[in-house]
């Protein structure tokens, strides 16, 4: 006779080998300021979705774009988790 398996039983069963490692969790949290600058700027865009951008609106996309392109470089650079280095 089969064996008759439950998808909850599945996806369960290997419950304890799908959590994130330590190493994992710590480049989570490296690419934090990256990710919360891609979230202001998505932000910023998703409020000009149905109306036209004022000119405040392009200066909040403007400087979310920058907010972006800064973190992404230090995240690069390594500068994120640092104090006191050369950027």
């Amino acid at each position: 006779m089969n064996q008759i398996l439950t998808v909850a039983d599945a996806v369960t069963a290997f419950a304890d080998w799908i959590e994130p490692t330590d190493a994992e969790l710590d480049a989570i949290d490296a690419e934090m300021p990256v990710i919360r600058a891609e979230m202001e700027l998505l932000d910023a865009q998703i409020i000009t979705i149905d109306r036209t951008p004022t000119e405040l609106d392009e200066r909040r996309i403007r400087r979310a774009r920058r907010r972006v392109l800064a973190a992404h470089r230090d995240h690069v650079n390594g500068v994120g988790g640092q104090t006191g280095g050369a950027a």
